[in-house]
């Protein structure tokens, strides 16, 4: 909720209004806890609050509920007895909808969201086909040999063609570019065939995403895009991996801003345990960094999973605004869960952190944000306000009348296929095996030349000396007589 005093409204406790500073808010942010505890509707009505504010917002809609943004909200009797308890309308609370683009990798909820091969890069690509250390770096060589070569990776096929081409003429490239093995191209070839099977293909072509597509606003509201995740999670290391790949690709694209008075917009990356499950040394270094440098292009990143514990500690160092709700603390784990979560907080005395958290109720959290020094506060226990949009989807009906009504759905809705590697490393080959042919088949008629006249040779050597035999004893029998 942002109010008339511009103050953006997260949560009360007791009689406090706890509010994140809209200056504060690219420093990122974290929010943690058990499944059913509420986290969906607080990424909802953080949204929506930065959304008031007029910042944009990109987040990953994992259960398909946070469409229910794009219509007023009030369509539960808790959530309006909640409103009236608190006399949120008199602090100017209304329920409201807020403006809302849909995407898609699939095409199929939103606008279709795609990228190049080569957008992707080699790093990234790597860990979609889950390659080891020694096949990355065949590929990286792949992608190098098509920037040299001038062969566009834009989509899927593209990337198969030159593989297989690179593949079948390895030698041909390991003076230049070192060894090219075959195990590690068919290594390639299976993750390729996988990933073409998940469905990725989808992903991958043109034309591709304008970042500038996600940063707008309607009227004084900032638009908050939603990606259809609910498909696209069957595939974990391909939703991770798309979701990293768009905060990397704002890293490298939107100019310095400095400070701003509020963030250009907010990034929720959601089920974010994902992106560091079995993630290499170097990514993890790669995500530290990005999200680290990533607030001065005034871009604020929300991790949101069940634990703190979650998130390696160099990038957790990083993520000043937080909020914990509930953790049951079953077994050993858990325990040790638990008390990362409670550390990670600056401390309050009025009650024990640790305590708290495996005590909340469904929609209440622990919530520490960042103050004007830029220092965490003390955590409070507090209430996560109701959101001013629906709680739950909207109808498929709904949805699909938004999505085509789109201007964006116009420009993007239907794939260009150009002439890139596919198409030239096709056209290539399929010369070459011209040639092959054309080569084999004088080959052929040259035999057949040969052995036609053999069989001509036989043929005349079998009826000419017997004929000469004949023609000999005539002549010299005539001769006798």
């Amino acid at each position: 909720m942002y109010d008339k005093d511009k103050r953006a409204y997260i949560a009360i406790a007791g009689e406090k209004e706890v509010c994140i500073l809209p200056n504060k808010a690219n420093r990122h942010g974290l929010i943690t806890g058990a499944t059913g505890t509420g986290k969906t509707v607080t990424l909802q009505n953080l949204a929506e609050t930065f959304s008031a504010m007029g910042v944009p917002v990109f987040a990953a809609d994992v259960k398909g509920d946070l469409s229910g943004v794009a219509k007023t909200g009030g369509n539960k009797d808790s959530v309006t007895k909640r409103v009236e308890s608190y006399k949120l309308f008199d602090k100017g609370f209304t329920f409201q909808a807020f403006p809302v683009q849909f995407w898609d990798v699939f095409g199929e909820q939103g606008v279709p969201v795609r990228a190049s091969v080569t957008d992707m890069g080699p790093t990234l690509f790597s860990r979609l086909l889950q390659l080891n250390d020694t096949q990355s770096a065949v590929l990286s060589i792949i992608f190098k040999i098509a920037k040299d070569q001038n062969l566009d990776l834009i989509d899927l096929k593209d990337l198969q063609k030159i593989v297989e081409y690179i593949g079948n003429n390895n030698n041909a490239f390991t003076t230049n570019y070192g060894n090219i093995s075959t195990a590690s191209i068919g290594a390639i070839q299976r993750g390729l065939l996988q990933l073409e099977q998940d469905g990725a293909g989808q992903f991958f072509g043109e034309p591709e995403l304008n970042l500038d597509d996600l940063i707008q606003t309607e009227g004084d509201k900032g638009i908050i895009n939603i990606l259809a995740a609910d498909k696209l999670m069957n595939s974990p290391k391909v939703y991770s991996t798309f979701l990293l790949w768009m905060m990397t690709k704002l890293f490298d694209t939107l100019p310095e801003v400095g400070d701003p008075d509020k963030p250009k917009l907010v990034f929720f990356f959601d089920e974010a345990h994902l992106l560091f499950n079995d993630a290499p040394k170097a990514l993890v270094e790669k995500i530290e960094q990005v999200v680290r440098l990533i607030r001065s292009k005034g871009v604020g990143v929300y991790f949101v999973t069940q634990s703190p514990a979650d998130i390696p500690d160099t990038v957790l160092a990083q993520l000043g605004n937080r909020i914990q709700h509930a953790l049951r603390a079953y077994t050993p784990k858990d325990q040790k869960a638990l008390k990362v979560a409670a550390q990670s907080f600056r401390a309050n005395p009025a009650f024990d952190t640790e305590k708290a958290i495996s005590e909340l109720g469904t929609g209440e959290a622990l919530v520490s944000f960042l103050d004007e020094k830029g220092a965490p506060q003390p955590v409070e226990r507090a209430f996560i306000l109701p959101p001013e949009g629906q709680i739950g989807p909207i109808t498929p009906e709904e949805r699909k009348a938004m999505v085509t009504g789109s201007l964006l759905y116009r420009h993007y809705a239907q794939t260009i296929d150009r002439e890139s590697a596919y198409e030239i490393l096709t056209e290539k080959l399929n010369h070459i095996q011209d040639q092959k042919d054309a080569v084999a088949q004088a080959k052929a008629q040259e035999q057949a030349t040969r052995q036609r006249n053999k069989v001509i040779g036989t043929v005349a050597s079998a009826f000419l000396i017997p004929l000469g035999k004949q023609l000999i004893k005539s002549f010299f029998g005539k001769k006798k007589r």
